[in-house]
């Protein structure tokens, strides 16, 4: 392993740059820029390639960034002043420990096959924090994979991360190129699991979230923030599905941050009673 110092803006604090902010230098390299406690930790634990760590000399290192340094595998070390560690940084207080990983392929045979799988699509993600909040939640409620489709926010992008705290690393998410690929999967899916099922959400007025079936293998379709379900996923479900309002309410959705976490737990409440 090869330790660098990286002490002015050069050629190697440029890519780290990039992969901080520039979405297609970072497709480009295949790699991304990680940082906070909970998700390196969680990046080690689910077996991701750590390709680089980053850190300042002239900052003392706690035993915890020690042993990430001495015990991680990787290609090369990086040490930056403590001014470009803090410019690098997303955080308020410097990070001690910046890490670049690999990215992981689009592939559907990273996500979980269980015997009666629920998976998650997401249609045309717009904001960070929402896409960040999904992936948390559909870790926490157990779903076994989400997709990814049309031009969204960066799967990868550094608020993502942030936002999953660390459910990022653990629940398989993979982007589908278009809604050809979506469909070909859907129908392996359903030689593979008698009764799959697609269930489509929406903010109209359709069938009940409780009258609906979630004991079937099922896929949940969540539409765009602003836009909703585009015309051919809502055409290729087997239901639409809504959540009530209250009569009182002068609300008429929930963001889609929420619906999603509702609608999962849905799923996690009705199977629990078999």
């Amino acid at each position: 392993m090869n330790t660098v110092r990286v002490m002015s803006k050069n050629a190697a604090y440029q890519k780290f740059e990039v992969l901080r902010t520039n979405r297609n230098k970072r497709y480009r390299y295949g790699e991304f820029l990680v940082e906070g406690v909970r998700n390196i930790n969680h990046a080690i634990r689910n077996g991701w390639q750590f390709t680089s760590l980053l850190y300042s000399p002239e900052t003392p290192l706690s035993r915890w960034a020690q042993e990430v340094l001495d015990t991680v595998s990787c290609d090369t070390h990086y040490q930056l002043s403590s001014n470009l560690m803090q410019e690098l940084s997303g955080k308020t207080d410097t990070s001690e420990l910046l890490a670049i990983l690999r990215m992981r392929p689009d592939d559907p045979a990273l996500m979980h096959d269980s015997p009666c799988p629920l998976y998650i699509l997401f249609d045309r993600p717009s904001n960070h924090g929402n896409l960040g909040s999904i992936i948390r939640s559909a870790d926490a409620l157990g779903a076994d994979g989400l997709i990814l489709t049309g031009h969204g926010v960066d799967l990868y992008q550094p608020e993502v991360i942030t936002a999953s705290m660390g459910s990022f690393f653990n629940l398989p998410a993979i982007r589908m190129a278009d809604n050809d690929t979506v469909f070909d999967w859907i129908a392996r899916q359903r030689d593979l699991h008698p009764g799959f099922q697609v269930i489509g959400t929406t903010a109209h007025k359709q069938l009940n979230i409780t009258q609906v079936d979630f004991r079937l293998p099922t896929l949940l379709m969540i539409g765009n923030e602003t836009e909703g379900l585009c015309r051919a996923f809502k055409e290729g479900c087997d239901l639409l599905a809504t959540i009530p309002m209250a009569d009182t309410s002068s609300a008429s959705s929930f963001n889609v941050a929420c619906a999603a976490t509702v609608m999962m737990y849905e799923v996690c409440r009705q199977r629990a009673q078999e």
